[in-house]
């Protein structure tokens, strides 16, 4: 594996355009709960009009780092910069500035779709007449027009989120933050939130996400950091980091419960194998010649999957273990 400059804490260092406009930039942050450090001494610029993403499993820190940027969690320890100020002594300033989907949804259930966005709106002094017009661009953006006067109560959970989303767009911010944005959502929601997230992006707005779903970072995030354990294992574009610590194909076997022996005859045959509880992955550049040679050896798995590399995969190398581990 080709060498990578490196930061202090084993990950590639970002390689930012000199001049790159800034909106958050962390220097050996650090979060600690008594004993427990949440967020252990990590660097990350983030840059306007670009969306950032946090990947890693519950409990490596991503939702932590999210609440210091949103000036919602004071820092232990580091430098911190949002919005070129300092979220200790400018935290009014800059809450003033950025939108926050956090992961629980807080909309007043009793309130119709358009009273929540118009009772927020008041939170940032608004003139109601602003407040009003915003509030129908963004029914319509959430492609909630048709709900408007009806109740939250009832409304599914995608429509929930995408009020949320609204919600937190109301004021116009320079920094969008959605905490798990999609976590228990069907397939059919996440994909149209994902279509919402997009035209934000392409629109110029900064986004911040955490997820642990790596497609989901694949899809929206430009640049991300995975982290596992409170501290960055790795930061770069999704691409980059698949070309860096995986292969281009992935071959996926599954053995009966018995096959132990069989499944251990397979170490050797590509680049690297990666034995899991309920299948082999077989790390190659041709998945399909790699599945030939571990027929020739005599090996029959129940069935398999020749698949492309993803952040998972990433993850998997990097960590030894999957991210719902």
């Amino acid at each position: 594996m080709p060498s990578h400059p490196t930061s202090s804490l084993g990950a590639p260092a970002q390689h930012l355009a000199p001049g790159a406009d800034l909106v958050v930039s962390a220097r050996g942050l650090v979060k600690r709960f008594e004993e427990l450090v949440a967020v252990d001494h990590v660097d990350f610029d983030i840059v306007r009009g670009e969306s950032f993403g946090f990947l890693g499993p519950n409990g490596a820190g991503k939702t932590s780092t999210m609440r210091m940027i949103a000036c919602m969690s004071p820092k232990s320890g580091g430098e911190l910069q949002v919005l070129g100020m300092d979220p200790q002594t400018n935290g009014p300033e800059i809450r003033a500035r950025i939108g926050l989907v956090p992961q629980e949804d807080s909309l007043d259930l009793q309130l119709t779709v358009l009273d929540n966005l118009m009772i927020y709106g008041r939170y940032f002094d608004l003139p109601r007449k602003v407040i009003k017009e915003r509030a129908g661009n963004l029914l319509e953006f959430a492609q909630l027009s048709e709900r408007a006067h009806d109740t939250v109560e009832p409304l599914s959970g995608g429509m929930k989120r995408r009020l949320t989303i609204a919600r937190a767009l109301i004021s116009e911010p320079d920094l969008l933050i959605l905490d798990e944005p999609t976590t228990g959502l069907d397939p059919q929601a996440r994909h149209l939130l994902w279509d919402r997230l997009y035209r934000l992006k392409s629109q110029g707005v900064t986004l911040v996400i955490t997820t642990h779903y790596m497609d989901e970072a694949e899809q929206l995030c430009d640049r991300l950091v995975v982290m596992d354990k409170g501290s960055i294992a790795a930061s770069g574009s999704p691409a980059s980091l698949i070309e860096r610590y995986s292969t281009r194909e992935v071959l996926e076997l599954r053995f009966p419960p018995d096959a132990g022996p069989a499944a251990a005859a397979i170490d050797g045959v590509a680049e690297r194998v990666e034995f899991l509880p309920d299948r082999v992955l077989l790390y190659t550049a041709n998945g399909e010649q790699t599945l030939a040679d571990v027929m020739a050896r005599g090996i029959t798995p129940v069935n398999w999957l020749v698949r492309r590399s993803s952040l998972e995969d990433v993850f998997l190398s990097l960590t030894g273990r999957t991210l719902i581990d």
